[in-house]
């Protein structure tokens, strides 16, 4: 059969579209294109010694955002990275650009979720999962998660994992507390989560507090699990808040790193392109 002009160049388009969404062929929803030189530069493997935590503000969403997202994870390669506001189709995509374009494997852990189509889209009879999780690349074990008696407007509560960071076994929190105009809701959760920190030796405590270092709520954390940053301190310990960098696009400081047992080196706060939120990392010291 011979096909008009026309006809074959409409066949040439849809074959190309069809190679175009074939997985591995690097098409935004297929997997990535193995075999090509990597697009940044980032560690081959994650920092033993390094945790991190990020608000991924869902639903910010837009094309490529998981995709951007794994970009600015993978550049700072963490051991243990705890993320808030993260739909599970998104983490889910956003491990496997971790995998297969930067050769980052982690394992994943959900805390609590809300059920929402608004935010993470789904069936109307099924909504995608919101809430929180842990990316680590050493196996996890004894995972708690544990809803605060108080949500504030919306159900929050935090997820515990064991894991290793160092070579040595810690136990992991990542948590977000309610929002920033409820400080009473957040004071109670606070409470609930000190009195289970307390309970380790070592503990690392990532997340969201929505609370600037001055705010009374978080008193219990301070002599408890410093955060890792000696400028992010109340004031009443000295603490020169002109030193503590923003974590948000708006100049306030709501996201920590507070450290149980176990010291920190540096602190990175590095400003995305796929968040209100800054992705927070330290590296420990050993021992």
């Amino acid at each position: 059969m011979v096909l008009s002009r026309g006809a074959r160049w409409a066949a040439g388009t849809m074959t190309a579209v069809c190679m175009l969404l074939l997985p591995g062929s690097g098409a935004p929803g297929g997997g990535a294109p193995r075999g090509r030189p990597l697009p940044f530069d980032v560690p081959v493997e994650a920092a033993a010694d390094r945790v991190a935590t990020w608000n991924l503000c869902n639903p910010c969403g837009g094309i490529g955002h998981d995709f951007g997202r794994a970009t600015d994870i993978a550049r700072s390669a963490p051991q243990v990275i705890g993320l808030q506001e993260a739909c599970v189709r998104d983490v889910e995509q956003i491990r496997t650009y971790l995998e297969e374009v930067y050769g980052l494997v982690y394992r994943v852990a959900y805390g609590s979720v809300l059920r929402n189509w608004n935010r993470c889209g789904g069936l109307p009879w099924r909504p995608g999962g919101f809430g929180q999780a842990i990316l680590s690349a050493a196996p996890m074990t004894d995972r708690v998660n544990v809803a605060y008696p108080d949500g504030g407007s919306e159900d929050r509560g935090y997820l515990a994992v064991t894991t290793l960071v160092g070579g040595r076994p810690v136990r992991v929190f990542n948590t977000h507390l309610a929002e920033r105009r409820q400080p009473q809701a957040r004071a109670g959760q606070v409470r609930v989560l000190a009195a289970e920190v307390a309970r380790h030796d070592r503990a690392i405590v990532l997340g969201d507090f929505n609370a600037v270092p001055d705010a009374p709520e978080l008193a219990p954390m301070w002599p408890l699990a410093p955060d890792t940053d000696p400028g992010c301190r109340p004031a009443t310990t000295g603490a020169d808040a002109d030193a503590c960098p923003a974590t948000t696009d708006w100049n306030l400081t709501f996201d920590y790193v507070f450290l149980r047992g176990v010291t920190p080196h540096t602190q990175h706060v590095r400003p995305s392109a796929y968040s209100d939120h800054h992705l927070v990392s330290t590296d420990l010291n050993r021992g």
